[in-house]
């Protein structure tokens, strides 16, 4: 079985991160992830803090396994949402979007683990300095908000570069980029896209459809212009933004408003005109629905089997 110094820190079996996914990652399935061996997380997103405690709380009926909340700290929430998370006491808490440095006193007190998600090495090792037990280093592989470095480039860079274990994120779908990550520095791994199709994922059943019939095209970058670009499948929604971006004669703020409750309508509504379907670039492996507990123990199985054959590269 695949196994590594993480498995120890968290208290964990595989070494694999479900990722965080706004108005997707639920307490249902974080705690189906958790309760087969990996690490499930809770995505704050926007959501009020309250509403975020009841996902918590439910997690804590469906597995007594460590699981995580992740907490996106432009939302207008996360103030509210960092103190709620010390004092549900949650096992891991996962960042994005900021400088958590503020929080991590108060969450490491409440014997939380603090795991930023990182972009770049500078602020992997001003992560690792502010006492963070692990980092996230996500490529632009990677569905949702994404960064400039892939994941090839980025992870033997971060590993370089800090004493703490490091995960890799951002185009990892099976096995063999589980194994890949392992030999480019990671201990650990964390998936968005291939847990979309998750059966415990209460998305809408036409956004699992899409991800299954993604090709290795079949994604777009849109919002480089404000900032802050994002990864989704190629939809009538995602062209139309991306046109728009180029119209020099629409606005920032125009361009924003038009992003505004995109996800939401693709997450919650399965709305294939106005939604925005968030996935990653590997999106064109994913090719069938499983259960959770069947993805974590095939991406070890095949892991495993790529990492025993690596010495024949060697004489």
């Amino acid at each position: 079985m695949l196994k590594s110094p993480l498995c120890e820190l968290l208290g964990i079996t595989y070494p694999i991160f479900q990722g965080a996914m706004a108005w997707i990652s639920d307490a249902e399935l974080a705690a189906a992830v958790s309760a087969a061996g990996g690490l499930g997380i809770i995505a704050g997103g926007n959501a009020p803090a309250e509403a975020i405690r009841a996902e918590i709380r439910k997690a804590k009926t469906l597995t007594d396994r460590p699981f995580g909340v992740n907490i996106m700290l432009r939302s207008p929430h996360a103030e509210a949402l960092a103190a709620m998370v010390a004092e549900e006491q949650v096992a891991v808490i996962t960042t994005g979007a900021g400088n958590p440095s503020r929080y991590m006193a108060a969450w490491q007190e409440a014997g939380s683990q603090v795991i930023p998600v990182v972009p770049s090495v500078g602020i992997a090792i001003r992560m690792e300095r502010a006492g963070a037990a692990a980092v996230i280093a996500e490529g632009t592989e990677s569905g949702g908000h994404i960064g400039e470095l892939t994941t090839m480039a980025l992870i033997p860079q971060v590993a370089d570069a800090i004493s703490i274990p490091l995960i890799a994120a951002g185009g990892i779908a099976d096995g063999r980029g589980v194994a890949a990550s392992f030999m480019l520095g990671a201990v650990g791994v964390q998936l968005g896209t291939r847990f979309l199709v998750a059966q415990e994922c209460n998305i809408p059943q036409i956004y699992k459809d899409k991800v299954i019939a993604a090709g290795d095209i079949d994604t777009i970058a849109t919002g480089r212009r404000l900032g802050h670009p994002v990864r989704a499948l190629k939809t009538p929604f995602s062209r139309m933004y991306l046109a728009k971006e180029y119209d020099l004669s629409v606005t920032n703020e125009e361009l924003e408003e038009l992003g505004v409750g995109s996800l939401r309508l693709a997450a919650v509504d399965g709305d294939e005109q106005g939604g925005s379907f968030v996935a990653g670039q590997i999106a064109g492996l994913v090719k069938k629905e499983q259960t959770a507990a069947e993805i974590l123990a095939e991406l070890s199985q095949e892991a495993e089997a790529v990492l025993q054959k690596a010495g024949q590269w060697v004489s």
